[in-house]
């Protein structure tokens, strides 16, 4: 039998790694501070914010060598960051983001157990969604291991 080495991590993904986890921590810390919030505006402004931070000018010029210099997948991985919230409590996950068509509800736990009405609501409620979406309850779709919530007509503003 052959002996079996182990082989160091690649530096480029270590670092990889390391960036895609700071800048998430970096957008869950600050999303709440960029208002009005589950919005377009408020995700603007957050990458203004960032790019200012990193020394951008706030010139369209500036702005757009920033938003090159991120690239779209690791924009699309803040952006899912900046518009996501975990519930533990709750075992739910709500997916908000206002350029998509509904919200979505995804379970932590045993969808049956945890996808309800009740805790649905109350999860809306808490993270300040339960205004924006439809409130009657029959025109939310359960789907095999999520629910999906329209917004409200004239919601959201992407």
């Amino acid at each position: 039998m052959g002996t079996m080495t182990t082989a160091s991590p690649d530096p480029l993904a270590l670092q990889a790694t390391l960036v895609d986890f700071a800048l998430a921590e970096l957008v869950r810390q600050h999303r709440s501070s960029f208002q009005p919030l589950w919005s377009a505006e408020s995700w603007a402004k957050l990458l203004i914010w960032l790019a200012l931070n990193c020394g951008c000018s706030g010139d369209e010029a500036g702005l757009k060598a920033f938003a090159a210099a991120l690239g779209p997948a690791q924009t699309g991985r803040m952006r899912r960051v900046f518009f996501e919230r975990e519930l533990d409590d709750l075992d739910l996950q709500l997916m908000a983001d206002p350029a998509e068509q509904q919200l979505l509800v995804l379970p932590q736990g045993p969808a049956d157990l945890v996808l309800q009405p009740d805790a649905i609501a109350q999860a809306l409620e808490r993270v300040g969604l339960a205004e924006r979406v439809v409130a009657d309850r029959s025109r939310w779709r359960r789907l095999e291991a999520l629910v999906a919530i329209p917004w409200r007509q004239g919601e959201p503003c992407s």
